[in-house]
């Protein structure tokens, strides 16, 4: 059987013993959540079947209901391999929104909160011979205000900006083996010198010796060993000549890392990262980053993209119309979205979901911050990800000190990147590495004399002297012939009105010589939503050439 997004799960961190979980599963939805007290954790089977990785919503899962579900259940037959015999065996679930409880056997394995990151169990315990089965329940309250759920709709049908929900499993599940003494992450800080400093946390190691090789095209560029001491161990690994990693010129170094028997294969890329004096800075050189808002939706899969394939090609499409980077908007994207990104040298903010949450809630905040510091550690190693940004859009009446908090949170996990409190409208002073406003103006000519003033030190209303980043505009509703839908602004009159509009409002910021960046809404129509370069199963709205010179042309603020 040809199994759905067959592809390794975590291409930065793979070793040659997993197996991939995808395909049919036993499922059912628990409208009563009930299940529990009729144990489903130990049912013979489920009431019906689904197609794992896609979301019940979705129809490539096989369901296609688009109903509310807080409660589902899924249950999986497998068989361990032969080859993992004799070491310890981690079930992996890519991401299940929201609150997961896994049982193998009808034993509890382990809990999850979070409807976007990765995590892992130990279930070597709980495995017996011949057949094992694992039974996963996923609780999930769209309607909560408790938890992230980004653009995911709280009313029956999708409306504005608010689309089909994505409940239980929407990423890979897998299982992967390991010695008794293993690796368990890597962290990988680089600086532009050539100095590349692994921090590897392991388990049961104590004494061994672990071991790093980083090579070039295959060869080799520099090695290093150090006895484990502790949960975490530091190699440095001097480059000669480092190859830089830099927007559109995607330099990257593979890595080998050892311990004992645990062999895993990464990679990483060297760079740094700076803004200063209303410039944006890749290895010293100036940078104008030509962003487009990326939502992650899919017709056929919603949150899941339908292959690997798919998720290579929304990058390929941004970049064929100019841009560099792209902000990826209120949703978590998966890791094969960061590794396309690394691979063709493509530039990514990462943001959390938090739109639906009331982080004032102590639950709310609980959720969300615990989670995007799992993020931000899961996808640390990226060099595509230029920057974070917690928080969309937060109310004028949101509690300052919060956002001053995860700033400060952010900056502690992650010192390497710039970081955004809250992308629009409200700020905190001084917790900010790069201010950005949103503004959907479509008269190019109102468009630009706004901005113009900064050039000449006059001040914009609600904006700071600071502002350097035009983080949302245009989104100009554009869909002929299709029924109801919605854009920013009155839709123009015919096509060349619309690129007469897109060439006004781009070339306006890229003339700024104090803006160093934007970010275009959007790159693909998501369902009502009509305000893509691209329609949402992604064919070309727009001559894409003439799309690309506007966009690519170039920037008072770069070098």
């Amino acid at each position: 059987m040809n199994i759905p997004r067959s592809e390794h799960p975590f291409p930065q961190f793979e070793r040659a013993n997993w197996l991939n979980l995808n395909g049919i599963w036993q499922f059912e939805i628990d409208r009563g959540e009930s299940g529990l007290d009729r144990e489903l954790f130990k049912a013979d089977g489920l009431a019906q079947e689904i197609l794992v990785p896609f979301c019940p919503e979705s129809e490539l899962s096989g369901i296609g209901d688009k109903d509310f579900m807080k409660c589902v259940w899924y249950r999986k037959v497998f068989t361990v391999p032969e080859n993992f015999k004799g070491k310890r065996t981690l079930l992996h679930i890519g991401a299940c929104d929201f609150f997961t409880t896994v049982w193998v056997n009808g034993k509890e394995a382990g809990t999850h909160r979070g409807g976007y990151v990765s995590f892992s169990f130990d279930i070597t315990e709980l495995l017996v011979d011949g057949e094992n089965v694992i039974t996963v329940r996923a609780f999930d309250d769209t309607r909560s205000q408790d938890q992230p759920a980004g653009k995911q709709c709280w009313h029956y049908y999708s409306r504005g900006c608010h689309y089909t929900r994505t409940t239980g499993i929407w990423q890979t599940v897998w299982l992967e083996a390991v010695p008794e003494a293993y690796i368990v992450s890597a962290k990988y800080y680089t600086n532009i010198n050539g100095t590349v400093r692994i921090s590897a946390a392991t388990k049961n190691a104590f004494g061994k010796t672990l071991s790093v090789k980083a090579f070039y095209k295959g060869k080799i560029a520099a090695e290093g060993t150090e006895k484990v001491t502790s949960g975490t161990t530091e190699i440095v690994l001097n480059i000669c000549d480092p190859k830089l990693w830099f927007p559109g010129e995607p330099e990257l170094y593979d890595l080998e890392l050892s311990l004992g028997d645990d062999k895993v294969k990464s990679y990483f890329g060297i760079r740094e990262v700076a803004s200063n004096d209303h410039r944006f800075y890749i290895n010293g050189r100036s940078v104008f980053g030509r962003f487009i808002l990326d939502q992650g939706f899919y017709p056929d899969g919603i949150y899941t993209a339908p292959s690997d394939e798919a998720l290579r090609k929304d990058i390929e499409l941004s970049m064929a119309c100019g841009y560099n980077g792209a902000r990826l908007h209120q949703k978590i994207f998966e890791p094969r979205f960061l590794y396309h990104a690394d691979r063709l040298g493509y530039m990514v903010w990462g943001e959390h979901a938090n739109w639906g949450l009331d982080v004032a809630r102590i639950g709310a905040f609980k959720n969300f911050s615990e989670e995007w510091l799992e993020a931000v550690e899961r996808d640390f190693d990226h060099p595509s990800i230029i920057g974070w940004c917690p928080f969309n859009e937060t109310q004028p009446n949101q509690d300052p000190e919060l956002l001053r908090y995860i700033y400060k949170l952010t900056k502690a996990v992650d010192p390497t990147r710039l970081v955004i409190d809250t992308s629009g409208w409200v700020h905190v002073g001084g917790h900010c590495d790069m201010v950005d406003c949103h503004d959907y103006e479509q008269d190019p000519a109102v468009f630009k004399a706004r901005y113009d003033k900064l050039m000449t030190g006059e001040p914009i209303e609600g904006q700071t002297p600071e502002l350097c980043f035009v983080s949302e505009f245009g989104g100009t509703w554009w869909s002929p012939g299709v029924q109801g839908g919605w854009g920013y602004g009155a839709s123009p009159t015919d096509l060349e009105d619309f690129l007469k509009r897109y060439e006004g409002l781009v070339s306006a910021l890229l003339a700024n010589d104090r803006l160093c960046a934007f970010c275009y809404t959007q790159l693909t129509d998501v369902e009502q939503e009509q305000n893509g370069l691209y329609t949402y199963d992604r064919r070309a709205k727009f001559p894409v050439e003439r799309i690309r010179a506007a966009t690519s042309a170039k920037a008072a603020a770069e070098d």
